[in-house]
């Protein structure tokens, strides 16, 4: 059995990983860290837990946690893993963070985008960034898992074969996305309450939010140069999901079946990303409760511009289960080992 450690547990994102690894036969948690519930049990912050986790939160010592497990998770806010990882922790366990933290390899981007200073960036150049996907080869090996964003997750598994296959302008692409409320945590927020977003759509982070560099940065990787996206998110009244309508002009005139092979080459043979039959659409309805990512396209011969559709779970395939799928190929455990849930509908 692999021990387990999270910190951050009674978030979203933490008690989905809680949920998902009570379902995983290989794994014990060990300890339920939160800085807000220390000494009550995890139970009754989380009533859905009853009688399947019996154990009291504790705090966020990462270094008396690092004793006692073999991984740590940290749902954590922005900074705080860069704020205490160092490298005896790092010679004890392996960390899997969902934070920003170590996703964005350039420091003075991160640090322009996310308006902290970073706390440990000598560690940011050996974090492999958790996007399974694109980068197992790397993440089975490494000490420090990058968990990737929500938006960005489906953002770049909507795109990246095109960027890859040199079908599309790099710098032409507009993402536009919308978000359920989940997305933005557990804390309470005024623009958050029901009576702010219910019968409500707005558009937010305009030109500003801080997934925008590291899908570029990912992006850029994939196409061999600089990516420049224009990147839009919007709040949409509905606890869970993603959508992402991402628009690029394409370099030469193809077909269907050409852009669907590109599909298939790289996903033709993953669990997870399921490519959609032509003229099918991405729904969030049918990706949520589970870690399945839905992906289709549409060329507009009209404007010489290709659409790009993708949808996904924000708490799972955005978050919790992308870190129990990283936690597998740490592991060495079967990737899907978890995370086999079929979407849940209604």
């Amino acid at each position: 059995m692999v021990k387990v450690g999270i910190i951050g547990s009674t978030g979203y994102a933490g008690v989905e990983i809680v949920r998902l690894l009570t379902q995983h036969k290989d794994v014990e948690i060990v300890w339920f860290g939160s800085r807000s519930y220390v000494e009550e049990k995890y139970s009754n912050v989380f009533r859905n837990m009853f009688n399947i986790v019996n154990a009291e939160c504790l705090d966020d010592n990462m270094e008396e946690l690092a004793d006692q497990v073999d991984v740590i998770f940290t749902a954590t806010p922005q900074g705080f893993c860069g704020s205490v990882v160092n490298e005896g922790i790092l010679n004890k366990v392996k960390i899997i963070d969902l934070s920003a933290d170590f996703r964005i390899k350039d420091v003075e981007t991160y640090e322009k985008w996310y308006g902290i200073k970073h706390q440990s960036p000598q560690f940011i150049d050996e974090a492999v960034y958790g996007l399974c996907e694109i980068n197992r080869d790397k993440i089975k090996d490494a000490r420090i898992v990058a968990n990737p964003g929500c938006y960005t997750t489906c953002s770049i598994l909507s795109i990246y074969p095109l960027v890859k296959e040199g079908l599309i302008e790099p710098k032409s692409i507009i993402v536009d996305a919308k978000s359920g409320t989940s997305g933005a945590g557990r804390g309470a927020k005024v623009p958050n309450l029901f009576c702010e977003v219910n019968e409500n759509i707005k558009a937010y982070g305009v030109t500003t939010h801080r997934h925008t560099p590291e899908i570029e940065e990912q992006l850029g990787y994939a196409a061999g140069e600089e990516v420049m996206i224009n990147f839009t998110p919007h709040l949409v009244p509905m606890q869970r999901g993603i959508l992402v309508t991402a628009y690029a002009d394409l370099k030469k005139k193809v077909t269907y079946e050409e852009v669907k092979a590109v599909y298939d080459k790289y996903y033709g043979n993953e669990y997870f990303i399921r490519v959609l039959d032509k003229d099918v659409c991405p729904e969030t309805r049918w990706v949520e409760g589970s870690n399945f990512v839905d992906v289709n396209f549409k060329i507009d011969e009209r404007t010489g511009r290709i659409i790009m559709m993708g949808a996904l779970d924000n708490l799972i395939k955005g978050a919790a289960g992308a870190a129990v799928q990283n936690f597998n190929i740490l592991f060495g455990f079967e990737e899907n080992e978890g995370l086999k849930q079929v979407p849940m509908f209604p």
